[in-house]
């Protein structure tokens, strides 16, 4: 079954508060297989301030595979250190090369060692857990996946022990990263402060236990202005030379990094003008093109657990607190939170002149891996 006959015929779900819902979720069909990619070390990295790059190299999965796959549709979800997918048989080795060189150019142009594997989703189940699929649509434009069933969770740490393992393409090998980039700055709280939100099942807990406390959280969030959104209705600061200059020119085929710079710079200088002064271009129209980075921004998700980058008050963060600590105790959850300043945007635009456009929404001073961190700090793996 290709990607367009299975993933293109789930219904597209709009309310988020309905995540939960079983039938929304189809389970994958068993000849395919999931991606999975993680940044080795990546505290180290963040610690060091390293948070773009880091942002950029799990993005750059979702990239490469997409242009790998000449954009076809398939399912993934952005995990900020490293992203996950799952791909059809017809598509496996056209991945599997899109993961390889994504390691080499990570390793060689972002200086962070990533981990890449693809694993059959026959395996996954022969070991108890299951892979499905929901399709989340923020927007009228676009939809994302979510997974459920601790597959994905499964999948991660079979890569981690070193199964599935996919080897580094060879040295200088670039994959197809065309449409990435980081061009915006930094998102600063309006409310507060930002926090990342993660949260997993614990060990052996109760499914509808699990359920209701996701729900609870959700709709804490959901009575807050704008659901928590972190990019403002403007849409992100854009300032040129953009802060990701370097990390775009090294995404960027052919030629020396000097010509490539040279290249992202005299682009981004007419992109950031037709922003700044709403200049209309063929199709191009910059207003409409930053309500949809507004609409299409994917700062909540759910792969095997909750996963939320939030523009929230003090007072919205100690709620959150309270409910899962309380479900911590119950022994329902594991969870970790990381609070900072300002959220961070990486987009994946293959054309300007569509509207499902891509923009990953992460913390800016540590997001999802630090919350990983905290949550790894709890008693007892959840898996």
């Amino acid at each position: 079954m290709t990607a367009a006959s299975f993933y293109g015929a789930i219904p597209v779900f709009r309310g988020f508060t309905s995540l939960m819902e079983p039938a929304l979720y189809s389970p994958l069909p068993d000849d395919w297989s999931i991606g999975v990619a993680d940044i080795v070390d990546s505290t180290k990295a963040i610690a060091a301030q390293r948070y773009k790059a880091v942002n950029m190299a799990g993005a750059a999965v979702i990239a490469a595979v997409t242009n790998a796959l000449d954009g076809r549709e398939f399912p993934f979800v952005f995990g900020g250190d490293g992203a996950s997918f799952a791909v059809a048989p017809d598509d496996l080795e056209r991945a599997r090369e899109a993961l390889a060189a994504t390691a080499t150019w990570v390793r060689e142009d972002l200086d962070l060692r990533m981990r890449v594997a693809l694993v059959p989703v026959s395996a996954i189940r022969a070991q108890g857990f299951d892979v499905r699929v929901a399709r989340f649509g923020p927007s009228a434009n676009l939809s994302y996946a979510m997974f459920s069933g601790g597959g994905l969770n499964w999948a991660d740490a079979a890569m981690k022990r070193g199964e599935f393992a996919i080897t580094e393409a060879p040295a200088g090998t670039q994959p197809d990263l065309s449409g990435l980039s980081c061009r915006f700055e930094v998102i600063p709280a309006s409310r507060g402060l930002i926090l990342s939100v993660l949260v997993m099942p614990a060990r052996g807990t109760d499914p509808p236990a699990f359920r209701k406390v996701i729900e609870d959280i959700i709709q804490l969030v959901e009575r807050s202005p704008d659901g928590g959104r972190p990019v403002p209705p403007q849409g992100p600061p854009l300032k040129w030379p953009p802060q990701g200059l370097d990390y775009e020119a090294r995404a960027t085929r052919g030629g020396s990094l000097f010509k490539r710079r040279a290249g992202v710079l005299a682009y981004t200088f007419f992109a950031y003008l037709l922003m700044r002064f709403d200049i209309k271009v063929g199709g191009f129209v910059p207003k409409v093109y930053k309500r949809q980075v507004v609409e299409n921004s994917d700062f909540r998700k759910y792969d095997d657990g909750l996963r939320m980058i939030l523009d929230c008050t003090p007072e919205l963060a100690r709620d959150l607190s309270d409910r899962l600590a309380a479900a911590a105790r119950d022994g329902i959850v594991r969870y970790g939170l990381y609070q900072q300043d300002a959220a961070m945007m990486t987009c994946f635009t293959p054309s300007a002149l569509r509207s499902d456009h891509v923009h990953f929404i992460d913390g800016a001073r540590g997001g999802y891996a630090s919350a990983a961190t905290a949550l790894k700090a709890m008693p007892a793996d959840a898996n």
